[in-house]
């Protein structure tokens, strides 16, 4: 393909930005071969009569682009005429075409969604990771964070999404819905994940996060006396879940009071990989707020940002070499 003067422009230019180190990144780490063959049984093909369809990698680009810089649809749309950064990503070059619409992308999300192919992503992007011997599974940790709606009431419907709860953390209320995970307890990568309302307990999805092989299972004090519930008898994994803040205060300054207090370090240090996910989630891709009505469709986001954060996380772990492999 003969490159246009844009591109001969761009490429000359001596300051490497953020964005074009962030998107390179995501380039070379992404398996893109994996993800469009996950889609391409439910991408429409041409060959009828009307507009031929965009390609499917294309709008796989431009949905990953929108996911990583917390973008509308209409405002990916702009992005792309705007960052000649983020239209070498997409893979459009406007001396000879127009991007894709805000409606294209609209239809394909949809699809996404209606077909659970965010979720096909993630585990496409795990079996990858896996590969390459980063999901050791003998232990996970599991925990959930809030992820805020908007409580007001000044919409068309003058009403709050109605799958959207409130609930408490210290002394704060929080309103929306919450995303809980597991993740590896050896690298933090995230291999299960559940999205409900806010007001569901951590506890009462802890079964949902586990894969089965893990022997040991670690969470907060949210998870006290998660193995003595009914999901769980019978199951080998061992749990160890931090003291109430109460209890640990109270630990005397004995012999057996400095043993416990140290296994609470611990574990401890255990649980903090899976708030690196949440890391990358609320502050890597800006995803502090939720962006459409409902659960499901949020979850089929969280699905495509979970994965996507693995791979950040394992960018740290591994040297990634051009083709998706690492040394």
């Amino acid at each position: 393909m003969q490159t246009s003067f844009s591109d001969l422009e761009y490429a000359a230019k001596k300051k490497v930005t953020r964005r074009d180190r962030f998107l390179a990144e995501i380039e070379s780490i992404t398996p893109w071969a994996a993800l469009v063959a996950e889609l391409e049984a439910y991408y429409p093909r041409g060959g009828g009569r009307g507009r031929p369809p965009i390609g499917l990698e294309r709008m796989l680009r431009m949905y990953v682009a929108q996911q990583c810089f917390g973008l509308s649809d209409e405002g990916i749309e702009d992005a792309i005429y705007d960052s000649q950064a983020i239209r070498r990503f997409v893979g459009v070059d406007l001396a000879r075409e127009s991007a894709p619409d805000a409606t294209t992308l609209l239809k394909f999300r949809r699809l996404l969604e209606r077909h659970q192919l965010t979720q096909r992503i993630f585990e496409a992007i795990n079996a990858h990771l896996a590969e390459q011997g980063l999901m050791l599974r003998e232990g996970t940790v599991v925990d959930a964070t809030i992820i805020s709606a908007p409580p007001s009431t000044k919409n068309r419907d003058n009403a709050r999404d109605p799958e959207m709860h409130q609930t408490k953390k210290g002394k704060q209320y929080y309103f929306g819905m919450k995303a809980h995970i597991g993740a590896d307890a050896a690298s933090g990568l995230v291999h299960s994940m559940v999205a409900t309302a806010a007001n569901a307990a951590d506890i009462t999805q802890a079964h949902h996060l586990l894969h089965g092989e893990e022997q040991h299972a670690f969470g907060d004090s949210a998870y006290q006396g998660v193995d003595k519930r009914g999901e769980h008898r019978g199951s080998a994994t061992q749990w160890h879940v931090a003291m109430k803040r109460g209890a640990r205060r109270a630990l005397g300054d004995d012999e057996t009071g400095q043993v416990l207090e140290a296994c609470e370090v611990i574990k401890a240090k255990i649980r903090a990989y899976v708030e690196h996910p949440f890391h990358v989630l609320k502050n890597r891709f800006g995803h502090r707020k939720v962006r459409y009505r409902g659960i499901a469709k949020n979850e089929a986001q969280l699905y495509a940002l979970f994965g996507l954060a693995n791979l950040l996380l394992a960018r740290r772990r591994t040297h990634v070499v051009p083709g998706g492999g690492v040394s």
